[in-house]
């Protein structure tokens, strides 16, 4: 039997992601403060393209947490 479908804590679920999405997105961009001159030109192009992608997750999830509200 299928179990019911329970979005009761999806808010909170998607707060938690946005949240850990944001710190981490923060101490990359503090580690390429830092290191900057000590990493390779394409150690930063990954960084910056993986935090690009951070960036993108928080706009999705924010915009889902918003969906949820509507619900």
């Amino acid at each position: 039997m299928a179990k019911p479908d329970d979005r009761s804590d999806n808010e909170e679920r998607l707060q938690d992601h946005i949240d850990h999405t944001f710190v981490n997105l923060r101490e990359s961009e503090r580690y390429l403060e830092e290191h900057s001159d000590e990493i390779s030109n394409e150690e930063r192009q990954a960084i910056e393209a993986k935090n690009e992608r951070r960036r993108e997750s928080i706009d999705y999830f924010i915009a889902e947490k918003k969906d949820e509200a509507r619900r």
